[in-house]
């Protein structure tokens, strides 16, 4: 390589910029979480688990399987998306797998990584993998710029003193951030470009009932995680406020890479609830949460994996890939 063809210096530095920042955020997470550990009272924190009812846990594990069933939804929509010929229960059950793994161990491991594995060793190639976890990314942000975006624009959540942002900020943020989703649909309904190369794959522009569809099915999902928090907080907190504040925990968790965002979401919650309501309480409700929603169906979903590398071994379910046939689910 010469001097000529040597990235400027600027880009080259800006990875080490993002890594100093980004661990920099992350020592101040964890000065966060352990002082406001030593302030909790684990005793009550026990006590306010306990006083879960049946019914609580109950109407939890529901909500919690509607939402991995729905954002299993993506995938059964990449398999329209790009033609390919697996059964529509397979589909759901690496759907399912790699989601259970992408909470709890990053969206490498998780969405990606188990998604190219189970779906090559069932004969699909690595641009119809690309194409699906494009889709399934895509829908699911772009389902979190609409519900975060109107809940921050309408000043729900009141942000904590000191945060540079302001309330005002996180307003126009949230206008910001709609406006983004609105011009997503804008081009999947007038422009005249429909597909894009990257790297050799071919993505298509849906057509804008598909993105519709996309964004009503991630809001909706987006919106049963809140409400599964909203039952597990005892609803003492307004359900547009716990929605603000899931969507501020989900970026921060993104952000940090840490797996689970764990400890990031405690933060950020008993620091922007903590005077709303108990902090053993708001404990308590995350502890439930992680448990009935990470956990849980993580335990089941290594058994599904399990079955599935075992399916692939005896060759069952392995269906030709029609990689040529990619196109919009409107023209499916």
């Amino acid at each position: 390589m010469t001097e000529h063809d040597a990235p400027p210096a600027g880009r080259r530095r800006w990875p080490i910029v993002q890594r100093i920042l980004t661990w920099l955020f992350l020592g101040v997470v964890l000065a966060l979480l352990v002082s406001q550990a030593r302030e909790v009272a684990w005793d009550e924190v026990r006590q306010s688990l306990a006083a879960y009812g049946a019914g609580t846990v109950a109407l939890a594990g529901a909500i919690a399987a509607a939402s991995h069933l729905l954002y299993g939804t993506f995938d059964q929509m990449g398999k329209t998306y790009t033609g390919h010929a697996l059964r529509r229960s397979r589909v759901a059950s690496i759907a399912f797998v790699s989601y259970a793994f992408n909470l709890n161990m990053g969206s490498l491991i998780g969405g990606l990584g188990f998604r190219y594995r189970l779906y090559s060793r069932f004969g699909l190639r690595n641009g119809t993998i690309a194409r699906i976890t494009a889709l399934s990314i895509a829908a699911n942000w772009l389902g979190y710029l609409v519900v975060a975006g109107v809940v921050f624009a309408m000043r729900v959540v009141m942000v904590p003193l000191g945060w540079e942002i302001g309330t005002d900020g996180l307003q126009w943020v949230g206008i910001g951030m709609v406006a983004v989703a609105v011009a997503y649909l804008a081009a999947c309904a007038f422009s005249p470009q429909r597909s894009w190369t990257i790297r050799g794959h071919a993505l298509l522009l849906p057509s804008l009932p598909t993105a519709g569809l996309q964004l009503a099915i991630a809001s909706a999902n987006w919106l049963l995680i809140a409400a599964l928090l909203y039952v597990l907080l005892g609803e003492q907190v307004v359900f547009t406020a716990v929605v603000a504040v899931m969507a501020i925990a989900a970026v921060a968790g993104v952000i940090t890479h840490i797996p689970a965002g764990l400890g990031v979401i405690e933060v950020v919650f008993i620091t922007m609830l903590g005077n709303v309501m108990p902090r053993t309480d708001i404990i308590a409700a995350l502890l439930a949460y992680r448990a009935v929603y990470y956990l849980l169906p993580l335990a089941v979903a290594i058994g599904v994996y399990l079955k599935l590398e075992a399916n692939a071994r005896a060759g069952q379910g392995t269906a030709p890939d029609p990689d040529a046939r990619s196109r919009p689910v409107a023209d499916a």
